[in-house]
């Protein structure tokens, strides 16, 4: 068995970063050196904003996005159309969209996806009221902006029969080849879905 090279605090300081994504046991050893070297000038501020964080962020009670605000300044915007609500599965699709620029309606985050064989379903999800939310805000289209995989697809199903009832239209984001993609690095999946999803030229 190794032997602890540091004290317990920061030993646990590692333990933590490890638990991030994308940060292994090594990448979070690194990490944590690196702030405490920069104490004054990253570990300090850092702790900082994360206990703000803590007391300040909530998570939206109309979309499910995450703020200062509830509702969120997203929800709040004058600007945007709420005729439109895109449905999303995560915070982080939301911001990805967001950074495009590219949506000026509404959103919904659901909080993952429908997955069967790890014990998720609807009532795992923020799906509660979802129907009655539509109808509340006369929404016109709802867009289905959720990953191309089997659970994507299966909570993409889900959600379009939750509105099937109601009068309005349910699209989902184009699924094929990529802005700047090459032909010849692309899998038999996305390759299909683009030639199924062809438009006239």
């Amino acid at each position: 068995m190794a032997e602890r090279v540091a004290g317990p605090e920061i030993e646990k300081l590692i333990q933590l970063l490890a638990r991030l994504p994308g940060l292994g046991p090594r990448s979070a050893r690194r990490a944590a050196l690196h702030l405490i070297r920069k104490r004054e000038e990253l570990l300090a501020p850092l702790s900082d904003a994360m206990r703000v964080a803590r007391e300040r962020i909530v998570t939206c009670t109309a979309c499910g996005n995450i703020d200062t605000a509830d509702p969120c300044t997203i929800c709040r915007d004058p600007r945007r159309d709420p005729s439109v609500v895109v449905v999303v599965e995560t915070v982080a699709d939301l911001w990805a969209l967001e950074r495009a620029g590219v949506v000026r309606g509404h959103y919904h985050v659901l909080g993952g996806t429908l997955s069967p064989l790890d014990g998720i379903g609807p009532d795992d999800l923020n799906l509660s009221g979802f129907a009655e939310r539509i109808v509340a805000e006369s929404v016109k289209e709802v867009i289905l902006a959720v990953n191309a995989t089997v659970d994507g697809q299966t909570t993409a199903h889900y959600v379009t029969d939750l509105v099937s009832h109601l009068d309005l239209l349910v699209t989902r984001l184009a699924h094929g080849v990529p802005v700047g993609g090459e032909l010849d690095y692309l899998d038999e999946g996305t390759l299909a879905a683009a030639l199924r999803a062809r438009t006239a030229f």
